[in-house]
C-alpha cells in the first residue's frame, strides 16, 4: 500500500519537518510583527504628541494651534491637551470609541502620572465604556502643569497585524504546497531506482538473473545500482556454476554402475542414484517395509560408521543377488556430518568366479572319464584279459569312441575359446532356405522313427534365400534338434518352424519333452552348464555342456539373437533370429 511505501514515508517526513519549521517561524514572525507594529504605533503617537506640543508652544493663539493640530492629527488618532488639571482641549474624531471623558485621564492612576509626576508614558489600556483597547502616549508640558495625550485604537495595529498574518499564512500555505510537490518529486526520484531494485530483487528471488537495474545517477543510489548489478552478475555466475556442478554430479551419479547413497546424521537420504534406488526397492520389498525410507539393517550399519567414524564394509544377499556395501564417514572440515555408501552388485563377479571354478571341474571331469576308460580298456588288452578277437575288437572300439569323444570336447573348447575371443570367421553364402532346412531335418528322420517321435517341419517364408554361413547355422540347428530329441520321450513331438518377420528370419525348435526348470533356464547358454548337477544322466543323453554356448556365439556372430522358453515336464522352445 502507498502509506507503507518508502515514497510516502519520505514525503511525509519532509512535509512534517517543513510544516513544523514553518509553524515555529510563523509564530515567531507573528509575535515579532505584533510587537513591531505596537512599538511603531507608539513611536508614531509619540512623534505626533511632540509635534502637538511644539505647535502649542509656538503659537500663542489657541485657535490657530487647535486648527493646526486638527490638520496634523490623523483621522484615526485623537489628541487631548491638558493645559492644567481643569482646562483641556480635544480634537474632533469620527469614531465613537475615541469619545473619552477627560476626567478618565486624571483618575486613571497609570495615565495620570504625566500630570502628577511629569513622566512620559506609553500604555495600552481599555476604554471604560466600550472596552476597546487603546494605545496611549502622554508627555508633560514644559512648565509641568499640563500634558498632551495622543491615542488611537489598537484595532488599527491589529488590522495591520492581521494583514501581515494573512500574508504569512498564504506564504506558508504556498510553501507547504511547493514543499509537497518538491518532496513528492524528490522522494519519487530517490525511490524510483529503489523500486526498480526491489522488483529486480524479487525477480532474483524467483531465479531470474537477467534483469538489469538502470544507472540513472552517479550518486550513492547510482553506486548502489552498480553494486546490485555486480551482485546479480556474480550470483548468476555462481548459481550457473553450481547448477552445472550439480548437473554434472547428477549425470555422474546416474551413469555410475554402482549405487551411491548419502545420508546425514539423522539418517535422512540426501543423495541417491538409480542403482541405489533399485537396491533399496529390492531390500525393502524383501523385508516387507514398503513405507520406510531406509531398512533397519542399513540404519544399523550407518549408525556404526557414525559412532566409530571409520570405514565399514559388508556383503548382503538380496533376492538372490550379492551386494557389497562400502560405507565411509562424510566430513565437513573435521566433523562427521553423514555417511556415504557405495553399493556394488557383485552377482556377476561371483557367478564368473563360480563358472571359472566349475569350468576347471567340468573339463577335468569330462576328460577324466574317457581317459579312465581308455586306460582301463587298454590295460585289459595289454594284460590279455580279452582272450578272443571279438573281445579285443570290442575293447578297441570303446577306446576309439572315447578318443573321438575327447577330440570333440577339445575341438569344441577350442572353437568356443576362439568365438569368445572374437576370432570367429564366417564364410557367408546365399543358400536356399527350404533346401537347407530339409537337408538338416532328413538327418533326424531315422532317429525320429526309432524313438517313435513325431517330427514336423513348417517353412513359411516370403523369400527363398538367405545369406549365412551354412556350416555354422547347420551346427546350431543340429545341436538344437539333437537336444530336442534327446530330451523328448517316446510318443513326443518335435517341430521346426521357419518364418520371416520384419527384418529377421525366425527359426524355432519346439518339443514337448522334459523341459528345463526355472532355476536352470537363465544359465543354459553358459559353458558346461548342465541341469543334471550329479551328472548321472543316461549316457545316450549325455553331452559336453558346450553346444548351447557355441550356438549362442554363432547366432550372435550373424547379428541375430537366441533365447529359450520352457516349462518343466511340459516342453521347451528354442528360438533364434537371423537378419535378412
Amino acid at each position: 500500500m502507498f502509506w507503507k511505501s518508502v515514497v510516502f514515508k519520505l514525503w511525509s517526513t519532509i512535509i512534517l519537518l517543513v510544516a513544523f519549521v514553518l509553524l515555529i517561524l510563523t509564530v515567531l514572525l507573528l509575535e515579532f510583527f505584533e510587537n513591531f507594529y505596537v512599538e511603531d504605533a507608539e513611536m508614531n503617537l509619540l512623534n505626533q504628541a511632540e509635534s502637538v506640543y511644539s505647535l502649542v508652544e509656538s503659537h500663542e493663539e489657541d485657535e490657530i494651534s487647535i486648527e493646526t493640530v486638527n490638520q496634523l492629527i490623523a483621522p484615526s488618532t485623537r489628541a487631548t491637551i491638558f493645559f492644567d488639571e481643569h482646562q483641556y482641549w480635544q480634537n474632533d474624531v469620527y469614531e465613537d470609541y475615541l469619545e473619552i471623558d477627560p476626567s478618565w485621564f486624571i483618575t486613571h492612576t497609570d495615565i495620570s502620572r504625566v500630570l502628577t509626576h511629569d513622566e512620559e508614558i506609553k500604555e495600552i489600556s481599555s476604554v471604560p465604556i466600550s472596552n476597546e483597547d487603546l494605545i496611549i502616549v502622554g508627555i508633560p508640558t514644559h512648565d509641568g502643569s499640563g500634558a498632551i495625550y495622543v491615542y488611537q485604537s489598537l484595532n488599527v495595529v491589529e488590522e495591520t497585524t492581521e494583514q501581515t498574518t494573512n500574508i504569512i499564512l498564504v506564504a506558508a500555505t504556498i510553501a507547504i504546497v511547493l514543499t509537497t510537490i518538491f518532496a513528492f518529486f524528490l522522494s519519487t526520484r530517490i525511490t524510483a531506482p529503489l523500486i526498480k531494485m526491489r522488483k529486480a530483487a524479487s525477480e532474483l528471488a524467483r531465479g531470474e538473473f537477467h534483469t538489469k537495474v538502470p544507472v540513472l545517477t552517479y550518486d550513492e543510489i547510482g553506486e548502489l545500482a552498480n553494486s546490485f548489478n555486480l551482485m546479480r552478475r556474480q550470483l548468476n555466475y555462481h548459481i550457473t556454476a553450481l547448477n552445472q556442478e550439480k548437473s554434472q554430479l547428477s549425470s555422474i551419479l546416474k551413469s555410475m554402475a554402482d549405487g551411491v547413497i548419502t545420508v546425514n546424521k539423522k539418517l535422512e537420504v540426501l543423495i541417491i542414484n538409480p542403482p541405489a534406488e533399485q537396491f533399496l526397492e529390492r531390500l525393502l520389498y524383501e523385508n516387507n517395509l514398503q513405507d520406510e525410507p531406509l531398512p533397519e539393517e542399513l540404519k544399523v550399519y550407518f549408525n556404526q560408521v557414525l559412532e566409530n567414524e571409520e570405514e565399514h564394509s559388508t556383503e548382503i544377499v538380496v533376492q538372490g543377488r550379492s551386494y557389497v556395501i562400502v560405507m565411509t564417514p562424510l566430513y565437513d572440515d573435521s566433523v562427521v556430518v553423514g555417511v556415504v555408501a557405495i553399493i556394488r552388485d557383485m552377482s556377476d563377479e561371483r557367478q564368473l568366479d563360480k563358472l571359472r571354478k566349475d569350468f576347471l571341474a567340468n573339463v577335468s571331469h569330462e576328460l577324466r572319464t574317457p581317459i579312465s576308460m581308455m586306460q582301463g580298456y587298454s590295460e585289459a588288452i595289454v594284460d590279455d584279459v580279452a582272450e578272443t578277437k571279438e573281445d579285443k575288437q570290442e575293447l578297441a572300439q570303446i577306446i576309439y569312441d572315447e578318443s573321438l569323444r575327447m577330440g570333440r570336447l577339445v575341438n569344441e573348447l577350442l572353437d568356443l575359446a576362439r568365438m569368445e575371443a572374437g576370432h570367429i570367421q564366417l564364410n557367408l553364402e546365399e543358400v536356399n532356405i527350404e533346401d537347407f532346412i530339409s537337408k538338416i531335418t532328413r538327418k533326424f528322420s531315422t532317429v525320429a522313427h526309432d524313438q517313435n517321435i513325431l517330427f514336423e517341419t513348417d517353412v513359411n517364408l516370403g523369400l527363398n534365400n538367405m545369406n549365412v554361413d551354412p556350416d555354422r547355422i547347420e551346427q546350431v540347428l543340429t545341436n538344437l534338434i539333437d537336444n530336442a530329441f534327446r530330451h523328448t520321450g517316446e510318443g513326443g513331438i518335435v517341430q521346426v518352424n521357419v518364418a520371416d518377420e520384419s527384418d529377421d528370419i525366425i527359426i524355432e525348435i519346439i518339443d514337448n519333452g522334459s523341459g528345463i526348470s526355472k532355476d536352470d533356464l537363465p544359465f543354459i547358454f553358459e559353458r558346461f552348464y548342465k541341469s543334471d548337477k550329479a551328472r548321472t544322466r543316461n549316457q545316450s543323453k549325455k553331452g559336453t555342456g558346450l553346444g548351447l554356448s557355441i550356438a549362442k556365439h554363432i547366432v550372435e556372430a550373424h547379428g541375430g539373437n537366441i533365447y529359450a522358453k520352457s516349462k518343466y515336464n511340459e516342453g521347451t522352445s528354442f528360438t533364434f533370429t537371423i537378419p535378412k
